[in-house]
């Protein structure tokens, strides 16, 4: 059993419809296809509604992946919800204002890891700030000059693509890989990479604009100092 994430090739999907294939133990509802993208890479879960041919209204407080491979996702109902059943047909509708503000600030963060190219040691996209932490040796930041870099990057309107390429492939590149603490999930044969043009190419399974320009201008708000090689830089968007 596994979900087509749609999500993965359109990022901009607001809605499916879609089956019920399982409920899970904690009563969390499998779809043989969905929009909603599951929480993993310092991207939180989405949000949304699963609604039933009768009108029914199933609030969906986030979405998990049930499997290390990344494979099923668990769509997680709040508290009290209408209970559904395997086969049950529905249609999946996500928070459409979060996400898109999530697919802002992931790309953001893509460009932010070009503008300090050193390995990142942490990360999360929030809709209002996010951040990503940094292995930078003794070393001062200056905020308005990385912020100013991040926006010329911005400013270039570079397309946002992605593609796909096997396990091996990435085996034999592995300096793709940015992140220290988080590394592509394996199992499947293939990893997903996200290239900006010209400016970052990098594994990941978020999702994300199709051009730098719907990022708008962002801020730099903050660097934290979190120990003697980790620096905290947190964005926000304008």
């Amino acid at each position: 059993m596994s979900t087509d994430c749609l999500f993965r090739d359109d990022a901009y999907l607001h809605t499916c419809e879609a089956q019920v294939v399982a409920i899970a133990g904690d009563g969390g509802i499998v779809l043989d296809r969905t929009v909603f993208y599951a929480m993993s890479g310092g991207q939180p879960g989405d949000s949304g509604t699963l609604t039933t041919p009768q009108g029914d209204t199933v609030p969906i407080a986030t979405a998990r992946y049930a499997d290390a491979a990344r494979t099923v996702v668990v769509h997680m109902p709040v508290a009290g919800a209408l209970p559904l059943s395997v086969g049950d047909r529905v249609v999946a509708r996500i928070d459409w204002a979060t996400r898109y503000a999530h697919m802002r600030m992931h790309t953001a963060l893509h460009l932010l890891s070009a503008v300090l190219p050193y390995p990142v040691t942490g990360g999360s996209v929030g809709a209002a700030e996010s951040r990503l932490d940094f292995d930078i040796p003794e070393a001062g930041l200056d905020r308005e000059a990385i912020g100013a870099e991040l926006n010329a990057m911005i400013a270039r309107n570079a397309v946002v693509t992605s593609r796909w390429i096997t396990e091996a492939e990435l085996a034999a590149n592995p300096d793709l890989v940015k992140t220290m603490s988080v590394k592509p999930p394996t199992g499947t044969g293939r990893v997903r990479l996200v290239e900006i043009e010209g400016l970052d190419l990098q594994p990941c399974g978020g999702t994300h604009v199709r051009n730098t320009r719907e990022i708008g201008r962002v801020q730099v708000t903050q660097i934290d100092k979190k120990g003697r090689h980790n620096r905290r830089v947190r964005i926000a968007l304008i």
